[in-house]
């Protein structure tokens, strides 16, 4: 292989993109005559790489770092220098027992078809697992612990999985699906079977996610902040303010976010008034009236359901995610008038939310909007799932409460000392993701090669060994 797919391949096993036997499969199949393009995409192709951004980025440094060499160790060859054949370094279909028809699918009418279907989530939610993908042109997979695996080794044709994808949806569903091409919706098998679900079309044809909701609602302290409990529970004893949950896709936040409502519904006794898209978790009201908006079925957008919701008279506004000017100015402003407004972005840690909620406004708008989310802000809770040391995952956490010194370096737009600011303010509940994932390391709950992945201070990283 040349030197830029060597690069690429030893950057995207650093990066956690894909695994070396995944490499070795798109290796065999073009040969040893590919070039950087080609391989970066059949990863995408075959669906091994769903972080297109990152993958474009590594090529980019394999590419500049291909002109002077290779790497120093073969990134295809084991650690170990046993370097497995071709064909074991094949991906293979899941351990997890997951019984489909797939090559049957064409002997199957709607409602065998359907029927199928439905046993197949259920049987996906048992294995632990948190999504299921059906997709022109691919073997089925599912994703566990935050890396896939094959259930089948058939792949699904065009007519296949559009059959597949439209089996559980009424007329109506189909209808708009078939016209928008993009359709998000949460499936609901029983009161216990939750699925949220994202279907759309690719250059190949239909293709659909699955999202496994967790039948039992769990607690702050079991998703992994027993530690943080404290501090999140002040930051929702307040009656007003904003309070961000934050971090990547697939990070936890939306399981998050229901556990805080849960805790606000047993703890307290207000209207809590919820916008989602789709609505995932259901909440039955205890201390609390829950009301659960979906954009679609009820409401036109996140900004109109905000809108309507200062006039229904609630106590504490959950909005799904933070996602336009127009959603971010009107939380800002219900956090003002003495409404608790919870929501959620997709940013990495405080400092980038912090950025992000303040430069979506004009410069004409910035002081006036920077000494509001500094008088309003509550908190920021930035997490990630990283993969565990004995199999499956835990919670990494970076936690921000806005005190004065947080609050004039908002106002001022000095982000540059809120690092040093929350390392100070460790008293107050405040922690570091660079901290949290050394903590991690050192009692073993996670590798050094997941550590060094998610720690920046050059300190730390110098101790991970």
């Amino acid at each position: 292989m040349n030197n830029e797919i060597l690069w690429l391949v030893r950057l995207g096993l650093d990066q956690n993109l894909f695994t070396r036997a995944q490499a070795q499969s798109v290796r065999a199949a073009l040969g040893e005559s590919a070039e950087l393009m080609d391989f970066a995409q059949k990863l995408i192709d075959d669906a091994i790489v769903e972080d297109l951004e990152t993958l474009e980025k590594v090529a980019g440094l394999a590419m500049s770092k291909g002109a002077n060499g290779a790497p120093a160790d073969d990134p295809f060859a084991d650690d170990d220098d046993d370097s497995p054949s071709l064909a074991e370094s094949s991906p293979t279909e899941s351990s997890v027992s997951l019984d489909f028809p797939f090559a049957g699918i064409a002997d199957l009418d709607d409602s065998a078809l359907a029927e199928a279907v439905r046993s197949l989530l259920k049987a996906t939610a048992r294995s632990g697992a948190s999504d299921l993908h059906f997709s022109t042109g691919a073997r089925p997979f599912i994703r566990k612990d935050r890396s896939f695996e094959f259930i089948h080794e058939h792949s699904l044709t065009a007519d296949e999985s559009l059959r597949l994808n439209t089996a559980l949806l009424e007329e109506g569903q189909r209808k708009t699906y078939l016209e928008r091409k993009d359709y998000d919706f949460a499936l609901a098998l029983s009161g216990s079977d939750r699925y949220r679900v994202n279907l759309m079309f690719h250059k190949e044809g239909a293709a659909g996610a699955y999202r496994m909701i967790p039948e039992k609602m769990r607690s702050l302290a079991d998703l992994g902040f027993e530690s943080h409990l404290p501090t999140l529970e002040k930051m929702l004893s307040f009656h007003n303010g904003l309070i961000l949950v934050t971090g990547p896709v697939g990070s936890g936040k939306t399981t998050t976010l229901a556990s805080m409502v849960d805790y606000l519904n047993q703890s307290r006794e207000d209207h809590i008034i919820t916008v989602e898209d789709p609505i995932e978790v259901v909440h039955p009201p205890k201390g609390c009236n829950v009301t659960q908006r979906e954009v679609g079925p009820h409401t036109k957008s996140f900004a109109s359901a905000l809108k309507g919701a200062l006039r229904e008279d609630p106590d504490i506004i959950v909005i799904g995610e933070l996602r336009d000017l127009e959603t971010i100015e009107m939380a800002i402003s219900a956090s003002e008038t003495g409404h608790l407004v919870i929501g959620t972005m997709h940013t990495s840690d405080a400092a980038t939310t912090l950025n992000r909620l303040l430069d979506v406004f004009p410069p004409a708008q910035q002081t006036q909007i920077r000494a509001s989310v500094a008088e309003s802000l509550r908190g920021i809770v930035c997490q990630r799932l990283l993969p565990a040391a004995g199999g499956g995952v835990t919670l990494a956490c970076e936690i921000l409460i806005n005190n004065t010194a947080i609050a004039n370096m908002i106002k001022e737009g000095k982000s540059t000392g809120l690092r040093n600011a929350m390392e100070t303010g460790v008293k107050e509940g405040m922690c570091l993701m660079d901290n949290v994932a050394f903590g991690l390391w050192r009692d073993g709950q996670i590798s050094a090669e997941t550590a060094l992945a998610n720690i920046v201070n050059r300190v730390l990283r110098a101790k991970v060994t």
